[in-house]
């Protein structure tokens, strides 16, 4: 999983401007890191915590075509119907719990989530999905678009998706889509503008 845009808070009393110590950072920092703005904030912002919303995005050319190809699932190659998809996934919004979707337990804290959206998109020869939430649970985002690649193939309906979000089920686990396609896309706070409706441009 790769992250497009992430957003960390540092504690730290420091007499440099916040452009002089984002590229003292960036000095440290790996080549495949990078801190693209630095700002104050107030004493009380938390990163993770204070954060409304997130974003995935699953896109990846040789990551579509092994779902294309069903190799999560060892299907025949059948090509994904993303507008089969597109309609399956609207199962998934709404608050859900997602206990089947995640190897998280329950007395680890609660499976049930708030997904804002889910949108799936073709362009070309990608499949392209990304999904708005709350939070996440481990694996949640990858069996999400496992399952719904099922659907592309013909293999699973909108109810078996449905199904799979009342009733508990190890099916998600056994169609866990690639990892290295998977890339956090955006991070909301309150008062940021919500996610805007996809444009080809948004996955390029």
């Amino acid at each position: 999983m790769h992250a497009l845009h992430q957003v960390a808070h540092l504690d730290l009393e420091t007499a440099m401007a916040p452009a002089q110590l984002r590229w003292r950072i960036n000095e440290e920092l790996p080549a495949d890191i990078n801190v693209l703005t630095l700002q104050p904030a107030a004493h009380r912002f938390h990163a993770r915590h204070g954060a409304v919303a997130r974003s995935y995005l699953y896109t990846d050319r040789a990551a579509a075509d092994r779902l294309r190809q069903g190799v999560s699932s060892g299907g025949s190659g059948t090509p994904l119907d993303a507008a089969a998809m597109a309609g399956a996934a609207r199962c998934f919004e709404g608050l859900h719990d997602f206990q089947s979707f995640t190897d998280q337990t329950p007395e680890e804290g609660s499976t049930r989530v708030k997904v804002g959206s889910v949108e799936v998109r073709e362009e070309g020869a990608l499949v392209l999905v990304r999904i708005v939430g709350s939070h996440f649970l481990w694996k949640m985002v990858r069996r999400m678009v496992g399952v719904l690649a099922e659907v592309g193939r013909g293999d699973y309906e909108a109810d078996d998706v449905a199904r799979l979000l009342r009733e508990p089920s190890d099916a998600p686990a056994r169609l866990t889509a690639p990892p290295r396609a998977c890339s956090w896309k955006r991070v909301l706070y309150e008062g940021d503008a919500p996610v805007p409706p996809i444009r080809p441009v948004l996955w390029l």
